[in-house]
């Protein structure tokens, strides 16, 4: 038995074991939870179903007039590929075997299924594949492949076999779904399994803030108010510093940006120390580490060096 995977946990095994993975709207919190007052899970195995019918992708997903959705947690088209539906309790399985959903449990061989005594619905995964389920209607090679390692997926995810997998026609007596054979299914997750599953492109790091060396910004401050007109110490500190400033509404925006810390960036900064309650000459206008820090962190746009 295992807590149910969450919708990212989901995707990301999904993708790690090389599925295109398409998102049908709202499904993240799309289930029966509420609605019936049972959570779903602890999850015990994946059940495979046929649809027995052609564009029934959203009636998987809003569900029938006596049957409400999602109708499963994957619907996987004919040539649409992959989608997720639900995440949480679906109306997939019903009333099934509980000797069944032992051996599942178990990972041992699946009894004969006489009787529906459990419900399906709390401890199983379900996947729809759209077909029309007479034995006449084929399943292109891509369909079964990604139906293989959907179902491979959420086995490596929990660390089960391919002995946790059914077809709804082992589980619930006068089920016929999925019309192909689930040894043979069961043959090629394990195969699947014995793979080494890829693990999703890490996310690029996202960039450092920028920073601010309070050193060289204490000598701009010092020398550029009273050099000649253009004159520019720290252009990249002082540029930070005065974006800063005007974020916060003490500078103009029109001061700011030519990299000189001149007398109206030292006005604005004693009214940023003046707000964070210094007084005197601490509010002179040349920048502290503290001031300078808090005024990186405020708005975000720097960290403070010294």
């Amino acid at each position: 038995m295992a807590t149910p995977l969450t919708a990212a946990q989901m995707l990301d095994a999904l993708k790690a074991e090389g599925l295109t993975v398409h998102e049908h709207a709202g499904w993240k919190t799309h289930n029966r939870d509420a609605a019936t007052g049972k959570s779903f899970g602890p999850v015990i195995g994946v059940l495979i179903h046929h649809t027995a019918g052609h564009g029934d992708r959203e009636l998987c997903y809003k569900g029938r007039s006596d049957l409400p959705g999602p109708l499963c947690h994957a619907w996987l088209g004919r040539t649409d590929g992959l989608w997720t539906m639900a995440n949480g309790r679906a109306n997939h399985a019903g009333g099934v075997d509980l000797d069944v959903l032992n051996a599942l449990r178990a990972e041992k061989p699946l009894p004969v299924d006489n009787q529906a005594n459990a419900d399906g619905n709390d401890c199983l995964y379900g996947l729809e594949i759209e077909n029309l389920g007479d034995g006449k209607d084929p399943y292109p090679e891509a369909q079964y492949r990604q139906a293989v390692l959907w179902a491979a997926a959420i086995c490596r995810a929990h660390g089960w076999s391919e002995k946790s997998v059914a077809g709804h026609k082992e589980v619930q007596p006068g089920k016929v779904d999925p019309s192909f054979d689930m040894d043979d299914f069961r043959a090629d997750v394990q195969k699947q399994l014995a793979k080494t599953a890829t693990k999703p492109a890490p996310a690029p790091p996202k960039p450092g803030k920028p920073r601010v060396d309070l050193s060289r910004l204490l000598q701009a401050a010092k020398a550029d108010p009273g050099a000649k007109q253009g004159h520019v110490s720290y252009m990249a500190g002082t540029n930070l510093t005065e974006a800063a400033l005007v974020k916060l509404g003490y500078l103009a925006k029109t001061y700011a940006g030519d990299g000189s810390f001149g007398t109206t960036t030292i006005a604005a900064y004693a009214k940023w120390q003046r707000h964070l309650g210094y007084s005197g000459g601490e509010a002179d206008g040349i920048p502290g580490k503290i001031s300078l820090s808090r005024l990186g962190d405020t708005t975000g746009l720097f960290t403070v060096v010294a």
